[in-house]
């Protein structure tokens, strides 16, 4: 008898933020089998409480491929933020001695990284597959989500804002920047949209509040690091002053819609899907 798709056991690697707790919550609720692969310094600790779990330190390739292998892993799904370790942090064993020089200098960028990560799992076996996959009706939708539509001066915001990631995507540097009557306010690097935000709000000038504009890079490995806003980032945003969020759409995931269309309104902020048109070719 063929298993079915969503008995096949999956493992999840785990990072931060609510991803990771509503992909657990789909896999108890349909009686699936799992495991988590939790990070050390990087996982919620209350993120495993009582389900299985393996921690890993960065380079531990062995380790986890024995544990995927004793649980019979068939699947993989990424989700959560995952901060790039330290070298101080990569603690290889060999099978991961064995990964970093199959990675060498290739991995120096977030994508080129991911894809080499990827192609080597595969390699072994294992099907890598997105939250989105799981979460169905996750994707943000093309269009303004929301009561309040941007104004005049957002909409410039927002067509400068495509213009600099347009210019930094094949940078490999961040999905997201904050803008201001055109004024650049933030670039996300390596700190993650949250201290962005933080940090552009610091920077605000007097006058219409900005807009976060985030959109999925042109290389991006799409089942793994797709472009994500929840409720906290709304929150964030409300608490910088600034009018809204633009966002990828079909390209970026929403967490909690409910919850985040009512902050929004709460709030007075937007929420628009952008076309990948509009993203990739700005004017």
């Amino acid at each position: 008898m063929q298993q079915s798709h969503k008995q096949v056991p999956i493992a999840l690697l785990a990072g931060r933020g609510d991803l990771p707790h509503l992909l657990i919550h789909v896999f108890q609720s349909q009686k699936r089998p799992f495991v988590v692969l939790a990070f050390k310094g990087q996982t919620e600790e209350t993120l495993v409480k009582e389900i299985p779990h393996l921690w890993l330190h960065f380079g531990e390739a062995g380790k986890a491929l024995n544990y995927l292998k004793e649980n019979h892993i068939q699947e993989i799904v990424m989700a959560g933020s995952i901060s790039r370790p330290a070298l101080s942090e990569i603690r290889p064993d060999w099978e991961g001695v064995k990964w970093l020089a199959k990675i060498g200098t290739k991995g120096l960028g977030d994508d080129g990284l991911l894809r080499l990560v990827i192609k080597i799992i595969e390699e072994k076996g294992y099907r890598i597959i997105g939250p989105d996959n799981i979460l169905e009706g996750l994707l943000v939708p093309e269009g303004v989500l929301t009561q309040k539509v941007p104004d005049e001066q957002s909409w410039r915001d927002i067509g400068r804002g495509l213009e600099v990631l347009s210019a930094l995507s094949s940078a490999d540097v961040g999905q997201a920047v904050v803008v201001q009557e055109g004024l650049v306010l933030g670039v996300e690097a390596i700190e993650g949209t949250d201290a962005l935000i933080d940090r552009a709000g610091q920077l605000k000038r007097p006058g219409l509040g900005g807009v976060l504009v985030k959109t999925a890079k042109r290389q991006q490995e799409k089942r793994v690091d797709l472009p994500t806003i929840g409720p906290e980032t709304l929150s964030k945003v409300a608490g910088a002053g600034f009018q809204g969020i633009a966002v990828e759409a079909q390209k970026t995931l929403l967490l909690n819609q409910e919850s985040v269309l009512k902050l929004a309104q709460e709030k007075g902020l937007f929420l628009v899907g952008l076309t990948s048109t509009q993203c990739h070719n700005p004017r």
